[in-house]
C-alpha cells in the first residue's frame, strides 16, 4: 500500500513539474491568500505547489498569491483590501482564501458587487456558515458532524470498546466542537462502546501548556488502569495531544486521530522524529511517522489523516475553481449539486494519492436546513502499521445531523 502511494505521489509530482513548463500565458487567473508560514505554514506550501503546478501570473503562468498578515485580528481591513485588491486584474476569474479569516466575508461582498463573474472559495472559514455562505460561492470545513460518528466507528474498528473524550470547559462551550462531543457520545451509544468524558486543564489558563501537558503525563496511567487497553483516547487540544500519543504508544489503548488529523500533529514531538528532510512530501512524512510509531510499540493502535488538512484544502479548491473556468458551468446551475460535491471531493481526492475523502453538504441542526455553499469532508483515517479504516465512504446516519449541543455537552 504504502510502495503505492509513494509512486503515485511521485507520478503526480512529474505532471506537475510538466504542467509548469507550459509556454503560452495563461487564460485567466486564480488568486490565492494564505497565511505566511509563522501562521499557517501547510496552507501555504499548498500555494506554493500550484505555482509550480500552473506558474506565477507575474511570468505568464495562472497564480496570483498573496498572505494575510499574521496579526489579521487587528488588521481586518489590510486583509479585506488584500482580497479585494485580486479582483483588480481584469483576467482574475477564481480567488481562493485559506484559511477564510474574519474579514473573508466582507472582502467577497465587495468583490462580487463589481466582479460577479469571479468565483469565490473559503477554505475553513473562522466566520459562521451562514455569515460565510452569503458572501462565498463554495467553502470547506472539517467535518464536525461526520467524525463525531466516523472516530468512535474507526475505534470500534481497531478494537476499542470504550472511547475517552478528553476536553475543558472553554473548548466544550465552542459550537462546533460541543456538537461533536453530543454526537460522539450518542454514536458511542449506537455502537456498543462506552462513553467517557474527562477533563483535563486547559493550556490557555493558569497551569500553560507546560502544566495542561504534563496532566495528561501523568493521569494516562490510571486512565488506563481504570478503563483498560482495549480504550480510545480522543482530545480536542493541541498541547494535549502529543503528551496523550507519547503515552498510548508505551501504555496501552488506541488513538483513532487528532482533533487537526496530519502524521505532523502530536507524533514528531511524542517520538522524537525529525521531519526537516521530508518537509512537504507528505508519503516521506508518513512513512517516517509509522515506522517511529512501529518502533515504539504503537502499531495498529495509532491512526492519523496522511495528508494535511491545510495543505490539501489550498491546492484542491485552486484545481476546483480551475476545472470550473474551463468547463463553463454557470454558477446559478451549478452550485449546490449533487455533482458539484462530488467534483469537490474529486480534486481533494488529486492531491492525496492512495488516501480518500468523504463530503456532505452542512445541515443547520436548529433548522434542517441543508446549506448547499458549505461543504464538509474528512479524510479516511490511516492506522499507523496498518491500513486505511474506510472511514470516507461511510454513510452518516441522518439522525447525527439533527443532533443538536445541549447544557450535558459542556
Amino acid at each position: 500500500m504504502k510502495t503505492k502511494i509513494i509512486l503515485s505521489f511521485m507520478l503526480v509530482l512529474s505532471l506537475f513539474a510538466f504542467s509548469s513548463l507550459a509556454a503560452e500565458p495563461a487564460k485567466f487567473h486564480i488568486g490565492i491568500m494564505t497565511g505566511t508560514v509563522s501562521q499557517s505554514e501547510d496552507d501555504l506550501r499548498g500555494a506554493e505547489l500550484m505555482i509550480k503546478m500552473y506558474g506565477d501570473s507575474a511570468n505568464g503562468g495562472m497564480i496570483t498569491h498573496v498572505t494575510y498578515p499574521d496579526n489579521f485580528t487587528s488588521e481586518q481591513e489590510t486583509t479585506i483590501s488584500q482580497i479585494v485588491g485580486l479582483a483588480d486584474d481584469p483576467l482574475m476569474k477564481v480567488i481562493v482564501v485559506n484559511q477564510a479569516i474574519p474579514g473573508t466575508a466582507e472582502a467577497f461582498r465587495r468583490i462580487r458587487e463589481r466582479r460577479s463573474d469571479i468565483l469565490l472559495l473559503a477554505g475553513e472559514p473562522h466566520e459562521d456558515p451562514a455569515v460565510i455562505s452569503e458572501a462565498a460561492d463554495l467553502s470547506t470545513h472539517t467535518d464536525h458532524i461526520g467524525r463525531g460518528y466516523t472516530i468512535p466507528l474507526g475505534a470500534k474498528k481497531m478494537g476499542a470498546d470504550t472511547f475517552i473524550h478528553i476536553s475543558f470547559p472553554r473548548h466544550m462551550s465552542y459550537e462546533t466542537l460541543g456538537l461533536r462531543r453530543a454526537i460522539m457520545e450518542e454514536a458511542c451509544k449506537d455502537l456498543g462502546i462506552k462513553f467517557v468524558f474527562e477533563t483535563a486543564p486547559d493550556p490557555t489558563g493558569d497551569v500553560g501548556v507546560a502544566g495542561a501537558q504534563q496532566y495528561i503525563l501523568e493521569n494516562m496511567p490510571s486512565w488506563i488502569e481504570k478503563y483498560g487497553k482495549n480504550a480510545a483516547f480522543f482530545c480536542t487540544n493541541d498541547a494535549h495531544t502529543e503528551p496523550l500519543l507519547k503515552q498510548v504508544a508505551a501504555l496501552g489503548g488506541y488513538f483513532v486521530e487528532a482533533d487537526l488529523p496530519s502524521p505532523l500533529m502530536g507524533y514528531p514531538g511524542a517520538l522524537g522524529i525529525d521531519l526537516s528532510a521530508e518537509q512537504g512530501d507528505w508519503p516521506a512524512i508518513l512513512k517516517k511517522v509509522e515506522d517511529a510509531v512501529i518502533k515504539a510499540g504503537g502499531k495498529g493502535r495509532m491512526g492519523t489523516w496522511a495528508y494535511s488538512w491545510g495543505y490539501t484544502t489550498t491546492a484542491a479548491l485552486v484545481e476546483y475553481g480551475k476545472r470550473f473556468v474551463e468547463s463553463g458551468k454557470h454558477k446559478e446551475s451549478y452550485i449546490g449539486t449533487v455533482q458539484a460535491l462530488m467534483e469537490m471531493r474529486e480534486a481533494y481526492d488529486k492531491f492525496c494519492p492512495g488516501a480518500h475523502w468523504g463530503a456532505s453538504y452542512f445541515i443547520d441542526a436548529a433548522t434542517g436546513v441543508r446549506n448547499s455553499k458549505f461543504i464538509l469532508l474528512r479524510q479516511d483515517t490511516y492506522v499507523l502499521g496498518g491500513d486505511y479504516l474506510g472511514l470516507a465512504d461511510v454513510e452518516i446516519p441522518e439522525k447525527y445531523f439533527k443532533i443538536r449541543m445541549t447544557p450535558s455537552a459542556q
